[in-house]
């Protein structure tokens, strides 16, 4: 059967036509015969072929062009769905009412065509052509047994794995199409709040409440269950997740409910679930006029273009149409990614916005200013930082050079070229920080600060001693983490269920801020919005979240139980590391109390001490001579200095510094 059901999936088109058009000949002649049959009965010396052969002749050559003008030969067999059975309808209806004509024209006392003979041949002719094509439909999905559990001793075990689908509305219904096309996991249920459709049977699966999950585990042996949910909260999900944490089912969704919903959703579309979901926490909508203002008509630039974040904001800044977006980035890898994403976006939209790829470093001052004079930028959100702790910990230099010097380079070409907004991607970290690259992002904000209060500044590095005419309203953004950006927990703990564990956690009481990169790009933009100069924004991130918990909510979604002295045989156990170099327990927002509301509910603004530019610069020029002598010592006092609240927790780590130390 599946040699001959792929023979006949891969004839040519119109091969497959001729053979469905000779099919309905003959199915029509059958109707016909068999209408006579039923009003007439079978009698040998009744032959309806013999007496009314002009009748035989005519249904067919009615028909068929009909079924050609109503799209019948254009449906595809394998996606045979509800329109095709209206067009069928329509088709088979029309042929006959016109049949119905032929008769009463041309008939005579010698053959007389009984008037019943029409009515039995529109409804045969409905169940014969519409069931094949149903039947078929069926064949080529390969799928005989769809209600096969409501059948005694029809069961039957394929191999496949049994998934049960949460929400039995439209998303759940074409999910569950495409996983029988796709013929790589076997919908056994559904699960769905609505008591009204409790018990019923949908697609051929019986409904369970949510309550009576571990009955539909016992009948069905399920062992997966998706979530079709495309309109629920996030909220609404969270609670979802935490009822089925409950039950050995590995829970999974699909991420791209528009695909879903039009019926594009392919079963490798299927994914972990959402941590987002995890966190419960819906997002506020954005405001246009915020989302607009330092974009839409104007000339915009990304540093860092290919990171988590930098990307995110190429992809949103696109959407609200500059009329030129710079991507600066120094990995020539991130910068072709996100090139080609955005430009087969615009391609497929047709968004009129002028993307210009520019390879380069933050580290060279006269290449950024070159670019933002050539291109005449309006305004730069900095993105551009090295944001991993404990490699920031162990490069000192690259942390101070990158994170400080970067911003302050990128900061002055931009005082220097007349850029109205400039935006920095700051860290919960800078607040105090026990790490250097904490510390760096906190100088990297001092540092705009003391800028945004000078109207006419001497640069730094500026031997010629000449004051700048200071245009540019600097804004800085401070959050935490971010889920799946590079260096992200949550992609680690993925990695490490797949590969059977263990799960690493630094510490049982270390906890985080999240956020998804979506939303905090979109904050992002809306508080540069807002600045009126020197501003420092803190973005709303909800409560802290325990990475112990998260990881054993990861485990238990999967359908794996934790190994533990209290369950030696669990699957997945989780390992506790030491907090990192640089590491602390619990991250802050804020480094006071001095804080007030926006306009956007989920953006607050801080107002915090900040130093002079002048001595500034100072701090600057002494920081950058420690580090080309690679006097690390000396860098972490003057940070001290610098950086209200930095204390370092533990000796110094740099591979450069720990080596000299060990040389004789």
């Amino acid at each position: 059967m599946d040699k001959i059901r792929a023979f006949l999936l891969g004839l040519p088109r119109r091969q497959k036509r001729l053979i469905q058009v000779a099919t309905d000949i003959f199915l029509v002649w059958m109707a016909l015969w068999l209408a006579f049959i039923v009003r007439l009965g079978i009698d040998d010396m009744y032959n309806p072929l013999r007496i009314h052969f002009w009748l035989f002749a005519c249904a067919p050559v009615i028909a068929v062009p009909l079924f050609i003008r109503f799209g019948m030969y254009r449906a595809v067999m394998r996606y045979f769905g509800n329109d095709a059975l209206i067009a069928i309808i329509k088709a088979v209806s029309l042929s006959a009412l016109i049949l119905a004509l032929v008769v009463f024209w041309y008939s005579n006392h010698e053959a007389v065509v009984p008037r019943s003979i029409i009515f039995n041949y529109w409804w045969l002719s409905l169940v014969i052509i519409g069931g094949l094509r149903l039947c078929m439909r069926q064949y080529f999905m390969g799928d005989w047994f769809t209600a096969a559990q409501h059948v005694p001793f029809a069961s039957r075990d394929d191999g496949l794995t049994k998934v049960a689908i949460y929400g039995a509305g439209v998303a759940g219904n074409q999910l569950v199409a495409a996983l029988r096309m796709g013929r790589v996991m076997r919908p056994v249920a559904f699960i769905d709040d609505d008591s009204s459709i409790a018990d019923r049977s949908i697609s051929g699966l019986q409904v369970y409440k949510p309550k009576h999950i571990q009955q539909m585990i016992d009948v069905t042996g399920a062992q997966e269950i998706l979530l079709a949910l495309p309109s629920s909260t996030r909220a609404r999900r969270r609670e979802i997740l935490n009822l089925l944490e409950g039950f050995p089912l590995h829970v999974r969704s699909v991420p791209n409910f528009t695909d879903l919903a039009s019926g594009r959703v392919k079963v490798e579309d299927i994914q972990e679930v959402d941590i987002a979901d995890l966190l419960g926490r819906d997002s506020v909508p954005a405001q246009p006029d915020l989302l607009e203002r330092c974009i839409r008509g104007k000339t915009v630039m990304v540093t860092g273009a290919g990171g988590s974040i930098g990307s995110e904001l190429c992809r949103q800044i696109f959407s609200l149409q500059p009329t030129t977006l710079l991507l600066f980035e120094h990995s020539e890898f991130n910068l072709y990614s996100i090139l080609s994403e955005l430009e087969q976006r615009g391609c497929r939209e047709s968004v009129p916005v002028r993307l210009l790829p520019i390879l380069g470093s933050i580290r060279h001052q006269d290449k950024l200013l070159d670019v933002m004079k050539t291109w005449k930028v309006d305004t730069v959100y900095h993105a551009a930082a090295y944001k991993h702790v404990p490699m920031v910990e162990h490069n000192i230099a690259e942390g101070v050079l990158n994170n400080v010097i970067g911003t302050l380079n990128t900061a002055q070409a931009a005082l220097q070229s007349g850029v109205s907004n400039f935006v920095l991607i700051s860290t919960d970290k800078a607040v105090r920080p026990t790490n250097v690259m904490g510390s760096t992002k906190r100088l990297a904000e001092l540092t705009l600060q003391a800028l945004s209060r000078e109207v006419a500044p001497v640069l730094f590095g500026d031997r010629a001693n000449v004051s700048r005419v200071n245009k540019t309203r600097f804004t800085m953004v401070r959050f935490g983490n971010v889920l799946g950006s590079s260096g992200s927990v949550i992609p680690l703990f993925h990695s490490q269920i797949k590969s059977g564990g263990p799960l690493t956690v630094t510490h049982p009481k270390i906890t985080r801020y999240f956020m998804t990169i979506p939303e905090a790009a979109q904050l992002v933009i809306q508080a540069g919005s807002m600045g009126q100069g020197g501003d420092v924004f803190v973005l709303d991130m909800g409560e802290p979240v325990r990475i112990v918990e998260l990881a054993e909510k990861m485990i238990h979604l999967s359908g794996l139980s934790i190994r533990s002295e209290r369950n030696p045989q669990g699957d997945i156990s989780i390992e506790f590391t030491g907090l990192r170099p640089g590491e602390k327990l619990y991250e802050e927002l804020l480094i006071g109390d001095n804080v007030a509301a926006t306009p956007h509910p989920m953006i607050m603004t801080a107002n915090e001490d900040h130093l002079p530019w002048d001595l500034l610069k100072a701090r600057l020029g002494e920081l950058l001579e420690a580090v080309e002598r690679d006097d690390y010592s000396r860098v972490r006092q003057l940070l001290r200095e610098t950086v209200s609240g930095y204390t370092p927790d533990g000796e110094i780590v740099d591979w450069i510094y720990q080596q000299r130390r060990l040389e004789p």
